[in-house]
């Protein structure tokens, strides 16, 4: 599996992810849950939704 997530991308998914499971805590709320999502893909540096419009937000490597 090819990383497809830089550095910028997974720092908004990690602060994201915590503040959607926050607020679901707050708010007494499963749907708080899907904060998971974003910390995964964050984890694993891989988005399975970019594949379709072959977006990539790694650095390319200097040439």
């Amino acid at each position: 599996m090819k990383t497809n997530i830089g550095g910028l991308d997974r720092l908004v998914r990690i602060i994201a992810g915590l503040a959607i499971l926050g607020a679901g805590y707050y708010y007494k709320s499963w749907w708080g849950l899907i904060g998971f999502v974003p910390l995964l893909t964050a984890a694993v540096r891989f988005c399975p939704a970019y594949l379709p419009i072959g977006l990539n937000t790694c650095s390319r490597p200097k040439n």
